[in-house]
């Protein structure tokens, strides 16, 4: 099996919309398509290509620490920010625990290093903050995390530094 970590295209977007309504389905997290799309085109997207099939994606933009973005609405503007939010990262339930969301949250840390940012931030929903804490990430319990965001959720920042190298 072949997989690629590219740039999302326009012909990608239905199947990232159904890998989002897929992960979320018992949650009230799934934001939709416009929603979705104005967050990438805030910052910056990513597919994880599985033979021509797409198993997963990440959305990241540039936000302020300690402030993410509200799952009640689209992005309206993109923000200056010397830090990037991880808004959301997927990978297809029958391919999970294999590495590949830990391939792809590299990735991104990768090419935030390369773009400048100094801090990679997300929300650990629904349980991840093991994850996110063996990815190099550490917990703010003090941070304010919206309630659209679940009971539990907590906001976590890397510095991209403190994050190791994909190899």
């Amino acid at each position: 099996m072949t997989h690629l970590i590219r740039g999302i295209t326009e012909a990608d977007w239905p199947e990232v919309v159904a890998l989002e309504a897929e992960a979320y389905a018992d949650t009230s997290f799934t934001e939709g398509e416009a929603a979705l799309r104005s967050r990438a085109a805030a910052g910056s997207c990513f597919v994880l290509d599985l033979d021509g099939r797409i198993a997963g994606y990440a959305l990241a933009l540039p936000y302020p620490m300690f402030r993410c973005p509200d799952l009640t609405r689209a992005e309206q503007a993109a923000h200056c920010s010397t830090n990037l939010h991880l808004h959301d990262l997927v990978v297809t339930a029958p391919l999970r625990r294999r590495g590949l969301g830990s391939r792809m949250a590299r990735h991104l840390t990768d090419a935030a290093r390369t773009r400048g940012f100094r801090t990679v931030s997300l929300i650990a929903v629904a349980g991840k903050e093991p994850f996110w804490r063996a990815n190099g990430y550490r917990a703010h319990h003090e941070a304010h995390v919206p309630a659209g965001y679940g009971s539990g959720a907590v906001y976590m920042s890397a510095r991209i530094t403190a994050v190791r190298k994909a190899s």
